[in-house]
């Protein structure tokens, strides 16, 4: 549906379903071409996430050099949203929870850790969401700034 194959994958960043209240797939691009380039079969994908029972994809590319040092570690999500009528939603709170259960369940990141995603830049419509992981707490605490869609809009 994603019309992706296995070369397009990031074999560090395993897919699984991941969950914070809902269900994620989280998917990661071994490019950040691969990311930006989203083009999918809108009705095939629909017809997996209501099979899967999944909220949205999140499709996370990793910036190199992450993640050493002070903690910080940044990626670039992009989350197709077609069983809720739209190709693409700009930033997405439930899904960036579910990536940090997801980031902790392998051991990626130990907490104390902040996950910087930007979301939306693709779309026109940039989104800095803030993941932390705390120690001691297994919740993920989700933060961050969106544009605004003007009322007129909708």
């Amino acid at each position: 549906a994603l019309r992706w194959d296995r070369a397009d994958l990031d074999p560090a960043l395993p897919p699984r379903i991941a969950f914070a209240g809902a269900h994620h797939l989280v998917l990661a691009a071994a490019t950040r071409e691969r990311l930006a380039d989203l083009d999918y079969d809108f009705d095939r994908l629909a017809a997996l996430m209501r099979r899967l029972d999944l909220t949205t994809l999140h499709l996370v590319w990793r910036e190199p050099g992450e993640g050493e040092g002070d903690g910080g570690h940044v990626f670039h999500v992009r989350d197709p949203f077609p069983v809720g009528g739209v190709v693409e939603d700009p930033a997405t709170g439930a899904a960036a929870a579910a990536f940090g259960a997801y980031v902790r369940a392998l051991g990626l990141v130990s907490p104390p850790a902040t996950l910087t995603l930007h979301q939306g830049h693709d779309l026109g419509r940039p989104g800095l969401l803030t993941v932390e992981l705390r120690p001691g707490d297994p919740r993920s605490h989700v933060s961050g700034t969106a544009t605004v869609i003007p009322d007129n809009a909708i």
